[in-house]
């Protein structure tokens, strides 16, 4: 009998990550708001953080809220963002840093693969690293599965992968 499964990750597509805040730094240049500012945003891809510097706190928030229009139109869910206090900076600006997360930790894999269990299919959900595998003998209790958790409102961004 075929053994049906599928994967629950939580990634986010760095190249759509780097278009979205291109488009915001652009943005940010073209703003008459922002004229004679020092405001920026840096992005570093290998350490997966975004760095906002503003004048004060209300264009900070600005500034965090073009980041989020930007990301929001290229697909990515800013639940997969982690904004740390912001600090000050030089010559009293502010910086706040955001953290990209990545895969699924101990913790919530856990609380996802119990909400699985509540389900009451005939399904499997085992715990590999970063990523939950998710099978069954019946692709339709697969796909309950993922319409489940589709309705969830999770604590980060989930997608579906690598679905036999």
């Amino acid at each position: 009998m075929a053994n049906f499964s599928f994967d629950i990750v939580s990634e986010v597509n760095l190249q759509e990550m780097d278009n979205a805040v291109n488009q915001a730094s652009k943005e940010l240049s073209q703003r008459y708001d922002f004229k004679d500012s020092k405001a920026s945003i840096t992005y570093d891809r290998k350490e997966k953080k975004i760095t906002l510097v503003a004048d004060d706190n209300f264009k900070l928030r600005a500034l965090t809220d073009i980041l989020a229009t930007r990301m929001a139109k290229r697909g990515i869910s800013l639940k997969s963002l982690k904004f740390s206090e912001p600090e000050k900076a030089f010559e009293g600006y502010l910086r706040q840093k955001v953290d990209i997360c990545m895969g699924i930790d101990k913790e919530r894999a856990k609380e996802l693969t119990g909400i699985i269990k509540k389900l009451g299919l005939k399904v499997q959900a085992q715990i590999e690293g970063e990523k939950i595998k998710v099978s069954s003998a019946k692709k339709d209790e697969l796909q309950a599965v993922i319409a489940h958790l589709r309705g969830l409102d999770f604590s980060i961004p989930l997608s579906f992968c690598n679905y036999r």
